[in-house]
């Protein structure tokens, strides 16, 4: 289950440069390289509560395309029921004190959280979502990633996706779904459970303020996915005073840690892809 902290954050300003269109069933926001520029491998993004129209995570596609040269996909695995984007200032107006109005307001406020919270958490649970994000990863591998590398890219809500995407199943072709993946700040978590079948490399950014794990587990993925052996080998970076979600809803103008840590997270999910795509070679195959 998602944490409190998943729908909290700041909204990025910026201008999208990829394209919505229908891929595998799933309404996309597809990200490339210009036109004549190689590319190094497909990353299918599964993003936070707030899905694909969510503009943060339009703009963290289109920075692992211009950083990585990678093409991008961020599809809508929630058919629509995505967290709406107003939930960030709701939770906001909730969260802050001060003055008589805002006091008066607050049963307001946490109706207004509520309404948006509840039913994301029932649409989108994990029995639910896991069959769609399977069925997509499996459609690339047999398509467009049959001659690529696959990563998976989680934030939040998706971080649980990639965890069990990395357990090892294989498309139709013989091919795994995915050859390396990333988490940023996952929720919902079974552990050590899920960490424990892991078996192809997983990259962890986990801030130490994270609301949804403590100090304790953490540790313990830490434990499990780095005393793993061979591909399974993972890793976890421990960001230090970060809370949830500050790899995607980092408040990029008034605290420059933040933005900070929010562009290391970004260099190591590509440095991890780069440095496990690139002895792989599905050509031929």
């Amino acid at each position: 289950m998602s944490c409190p902290d998943c729908f909290k954050g700041h909204i990025h300003e910026g201008a999208p440069q990829g394209k919505m269109t229908k891929l595998h069933g799933l309404n996309t926001y597809v990200s490339q390289p210009a036109e004549g520029k190689p590319v190094k491998g497909i990353v299918i993004i599964i993003p936070d509560a707030f899905g694909v129209e969510f503009v943060n995570n339009k703009l963290l596609a289109d920075h692992l395309v211009e950083k990585g040269d990678y093409k991008v996909y961020l599809p809508d695995f929630m058919n629509g029921n995505a967290a709406p984007v107003w939930t960030v200032e709701a939770f906001g107006n909730l969260l802050r004190w001060g003055g008589v109005l805002n006091t008066i307001l607050k049963p307001y406020h946490l109706a207004t959280v509520l309404y948006s919270m509840v039913p994301f958490l029932i649409l989108n649970r994990f029995g639910k979502s896991w069959p769609i994000v399977q069925s997509f990863f499996t459609a690339v591998r047999e398509n467009e990633g049959a001659s690529l590398p696959v990563g998976a890219a989680g934030y939040c809500w998706g971080g649980k996706h990639v965890v069990n995407l990395a357990h090892g199943t294989k498309a139709p072709n013989g091919k795994p779904l995915i050859d390396a993946g990333f988490t940023g700040h996952p929720s919902g978590l079974e552990i050590p459970a899920e960490i424990e079948k892991i078996t192809k490399p997983v990259s962890f950014a986990i801030g130490d303020k994270d609301f949804g794990l403590s100090v304790a587990q953490i540790e313990e993925i830490k434990k499990v996915v780095e005393s793993k052996t061979g591909e399974a080998k993972g890793e976890v970076r421990i960001y230090a005073g970060a809370g949830h979600g500050f790899c995607v809803r980092a408040d990029r103008v008034h605290i420059e840690n933040e933005e900070k840590q929010a562009a290391e997270a970004e260099d190591q999910l590509l440095d991890w892809f780069s440095q496990h795509f690139r002895t792989l070679s599905y050509e031929g195959a």
